[in-house]
């Protein structure tokens, strides 16, 4: 009889509700596609042809500049003339056929209080939703972002998610809904959240969790709650699964700092710690982060467009080297910023990664040695870079089905 036998059925009965509960709050990454950004326009001022009218705009903006290798020489990020030449080709071939990834129709700070002249505008929004979609023209994600659930603002951000929803739902939800709280400040509001959308699932006839939401981290009470703790644990365990992503508010965060307006910035160390708190707590949770954005438009001299450009480029590949692989864009011309960025980050370290996790899958060794979490993490990497266009599947020796076995194994130690 071993030493364990006897008290085997205890360490189960000790461990089982931890295993459960681990299992629950930290389910992993879906491993589908996460949009590289989010375009945040007045809820009252979106039209039919507002995806082809922004990316008309940011061709407008590359051909005025010099074009798409101008912007990539401003960026500064890539320096042999090849590859200079092969992204230039894939931003304009994205403005052309993909200028929005992720669509947010704003009710909050980029709209303000109309009254009851909201309740217009919200059925507006669900019409021109219905005509993308009929047109086909509908980015991969788009949604809403609603006022806040603080007293002040609560019955109208309540009022419009359901009239939103509601009339969405008449002629089907579109695939990758996404509806934006902001300001959360309390557990308490997650909570809320989830009834509400459980409530409309219910009235509507909706399936069972087929409305999910963000929760935009832009006050220091998420961060650091009055017991001293982080509320984003909670918040995200609240969520009880609903809770696809927390982006980061750039200025109202630093705002509520006491930060100057000209310190306001995604690289400030407040920015920094906020966004590390994000990032441990979201780990394993399958809750994706954004970062937020830069208020310095590519706009006026050729000199303050290049300025801007090179700003926007250096902070989106800062934000993709610290592990945030989604960000706010504001104005048509970061689009192309957004995307050489973007693009240039993924092909860069293609000849390191492609060796390495090929030497991995086929056991074969080399100068790095590579445990599962590393081999997983180059996995997600390649296909994040096919997914938003950076790479092509036959620049890879492997297929991407290999790529997501590798994402399916376990985390043991070398």
């Amino acid at each position: 009889m071993g030493v364990l036998d006897g008290v085997r059925d205890r360490i189960e009965a000790i461990l089982d509700e931890s295993d459960a509960q681990r299992s629950r709050r930290y389910p992993g990454d879906s491993g589908g596609r996460q949009p590289v950004h989010s375009v945040y326009v007045p809820a009252d001022a979106i039209e039919p042809d507002m995806p082809s009218r922004w990316g008309q705009r940011a061709l407008d903006a590359l051909e005025t500049a010099g074009g798409a290798e101008h912007l990539i020489r401003v960026h500064d990020l890539v320096h042999d003339p090849g590859e200079i030449e092969r992204i230039a080709a894939l931003v304009t071939a994205k403005l052309r056929r993909e200028p929005i990834e992720d669509l947010r129709l704003d009710f909050e700070d980029g709209y303000g209080d109309h009254g009851d002249e909201e309740d217009r505008v919200v059925q507006q929004a669900v019409d021109t939703i219905g005509r993308l979609q009929s047109a086909g023209t509908l980015p991969p994600w788009a949604g809403i972002r609603f006022k806040c659930l603080e007293p002040e603002t609560r019955a109208r951000g309540l009022r419009t998610l359901e009239q939103f929803v509601s009339g969405l739902a008449q002629n089907g939800l579109p695939d990758g809904l996404v509806l934006t709280l902001p300001k959360v400040t309390d557990v308490a509001q997650v909570q809320a959240m989830v009834v509400l959308l459980e409530t409309l699932e219910t009235t509507l006839k909706l399936p069972s969790r087929s409305l999910t939401f963000e929760i935009q981290v832009e006050t220091p009470q998420a961060v650091l709650g009055p017991d001293g703790t982080s509320l984003l644990p909670p918040m995200i365990a609240a969520g009880d699964g609903r809770i696809t992503g927390m982006p980061y508010g750039t200025y109202d965060y630093s705002a509520s700092l006491g930060i100057a307006p000209a310190e306001q910035s995604m690289e400030h160390p407040a920015a920094d710690h906020a966004k590390a708190v994000m990032q441990v707590a979201a780990a394993g949770s399958g809750v994706r982060l954004s970062d937020g954005s830069t208020n310095i438009l590519p706009m006026g001299s050729p000199q303050q467009v290049d300025a801007a450009w090179a700003l926007h480029g250096r902070l989106v590949m800062r934000s993709l080297r610290r592990g945030v692989y989604q960000g706010w864009d504001m104005h048509p011309a970061q689009l192309p910023s957004r995307y050489a960025a973007t693009y240039a980050f993924f092909r860069q370290s293609l000849p390191e990664v492609l060796p390495r996790l090929e030497n991995y899958l086929g056991a074969k060794g080399g100068d790095v040695l590579d445990e599962p979490a590393t081999a997983k993490a180059m996995a997600g990497f390649l296909l994040r870079g096919i997914d938003c266009g950076a790479v092509a599947g036959e620049e890879m020796p492997f297929d991407p089905s290999d790529l997501r076995a590798v994402l399916g194994q376990g985390d043991g130690e070398a």
